[in-house]
This record gives C-alpha cells, structure tokens and sequence, in this order.
C-alpha cells in the first residue's frame, strides 16, 4: 500500500518566487488527504497532476490566512465541476463561519455535501480513522487554535506464505491466518506461525504546523518515520520566532533527534529567506536526516518487515 507525501506549499505568510502557501497532499493505499490549503492549492494541484475529486478528507491546522485562504476557492472549484462525492473537512472551530459566509455572499449552492468537523485544539485526539490508518490530533503552541496531524497505520495483518497452506482451504480460515489464529482444517490443526510471516511495520507521518518551541510534541512524534516540522526562522532570529510563536530550523532539529524520528522535513520558510540551504544547514546540526520540503518534492514511507 502506498503511503507518499506531496509538498504543494513551503512559505511562510506570504508567497515568494517559487514557493506557495502551506498545503500538502497525502495518498496511503486509496485514500486521498489534503493537509492545510492556502493561496494557490487547486493550482499545485492541478500543476502535479492530482485530481481533485479524489481527495476525500481535508485538515486545516489554524485559521490563519496562509493555511486556509485558498479553501473557498477549491470547494467552489468542486462544485463548478460538478463533484458529488461528500467531503470531509476536519478544522478549528469558526472555519464554518468562514465558509458560510464565503457562500451566503456569493450565492453558492454546493452541489455535494460537506460534512465539517471540530478539531481539538487543547488535547490529541483520533479525529478519522478507517480499516488500515488513523489520524489524531497533536497539540500546538500557536498565537490561534492550532493542531498538528499523525498519520499512522494500523497494526498489519500477518502475511501468508501460498506454498504452506493445504489445498482446499476455505476464504475464512485463510482471513483467520491473516489475523494471527490458528484454525481447525480436516481434522487437523493449523498454527498461524507455521504458514505466515510477521507483519510488515505500521508506518506513520506527523505534520507539526505553526508553533512556538515545545518539547511536549516530543512525546506524541516520538518514533515516526516521517515527521514534518515548520522551521520558520534561523536560530539568529529566535526573538522573532518567540514573538510570532514559530520555531527555528535549529529548534526542529533538536525535536527531531530527541523523537528518533526517522526523517525530518522542514517548511514554512520566512520570506527573509531567499538561499533555503542556510536552514536546511541549521536544522542538520542537530539531525542530520533533514530535507528541505520544497514545491513538488514526493517523500515517499517505504514498507519494510
């Protein structure tokens, strides 16, 4: 099953010159996710080639205008083109009033529904889940109501080995393999270990959006393969990331080798910035495996047993 991370925004409060507002696409297996949506998404989008239609849940961090200015749009963008599938917004409370009156105003009537959701802002909480993934929530430390997400699959089935099994063996004994039971087959009986692999490793991706240096994301990162983490300032500037409540690209990697974290990304770059590899140098005095998450980068959380 594919688990792939598609960076559609890296700036920071404004755009700059190659670089858009914050907003990601993820794709585990079937499903389509849209984390954040500022200025510009549908365009990245469209740009990367991913369809609109399919993105079934989207996420916004906080409701300041970078992360979410470009919702309205891409919701009417749906409906121009005649969506009907229901969409899943899961956000800060007050993003309805927004979206409400984005409508009322414009005299829009949508065409499909949207079922929108209330994100927990003071504690983590599992805000979607379905057979094989979960997202919860990961308190930030921002000047609004801010949220991070995790990603993180569900413990796997074992794996079958074809050439061990009896011939004849009915569909719900093989599930029940899968499960890790052992089960009863013509008078015989057959243990799971002896016809099956261990389950490949549940794979998990935390996106921490803006927020003041916190040690307590530790904790809820800790161990991920692929945690994305804003790194709005250098270190130089950590006065003005304490007053804007951001974090330094030195901060982001200390979060990250303190979580033994598999891979670190960094985003949410200040205009200030126009040479990106001074925070990438920054982060990786802390943590090494550190990558910048720039427009049209894929990452990619490969299975491994």
């Amino acid at each position: 099953m594919s688990f792939e991370i598609t960076i559609l925004g890296s700036s920071a409060a404004v755009p700059v010159k190659g670089r858009h507002m914050t907003s990601q696409h993820v794709r585990i297996g079937n499903h389509q996710f849209l984390i954040d949506c500022g200025e510009a998404t549908q365009h990245q989008l469209i740009e990367m080639g991913i369809s609109l239609h399919k993105i079934e849940h989207i996420f916004i961090s906080h409701l300041h205008g970078d992360h979410f200015f470009g919702l309205p749009g891409l919701l009417s963008t749906m409906n121009i083109q005649r969506r009907t599938a229901p969409l899943y917004i899961h956000g800060p409370r007050g993003l309805d009033e927004v979206l409400l009156a984005s409508f009322k105003h414009s005299n829009t009537e949508l065409n499909y529904k949207i079922c929108l959701y209330d994100n927990p802002t003071m504690f983590s909480d599992v805000i979607f889940e379905n057979d094989h993934i979960t997202v919860e929530t990961i308190p930030l430390i921002h000047r609004v109501p801010c949220t991070g997400f995790l990603f993180r699959e569900k413990k796997k089935q074992y794996r079958i080995i074809p050439e061990k099994l009896p011939s004849g063996l009915p569909f719900d004994a093989f599930r029940a393999l899968k499960r890790g039971e052992n089960i009863e087959f013509q008078g015989e009986t057959i243990q799971y270990q002896d016809v099956t692999l261990p389950p490949r490793q549940s794979r998990s991706y935390a996106f921490c959006s803006d927020t003041k240096f916190s040690r307590s994301v530790i904790s809820k990162v800790y161990g991920v393969d692929l945690l994305y983490h804003e790194s709005t300032f250098m270190h130089r500037h950590l006065e003005r990331a304490n007053t804007t409540f951001h974090t330094t690209a030195l901060q982001a990697g200390q979060i990250a080798r303190e979580a033994k974290v598999g891979k670190l990304l960094i985003g949410h770059f200040s205009a200030r910035y126009g040479d990106l590899k001074v925070l990438l140098d920054e982060s990786r005095t802390e943590f090494d495996n550190t990558e910048l998450a720039k427009e049209g980068k894929k990452f990619t959380i490969i299975e491994t047993d």
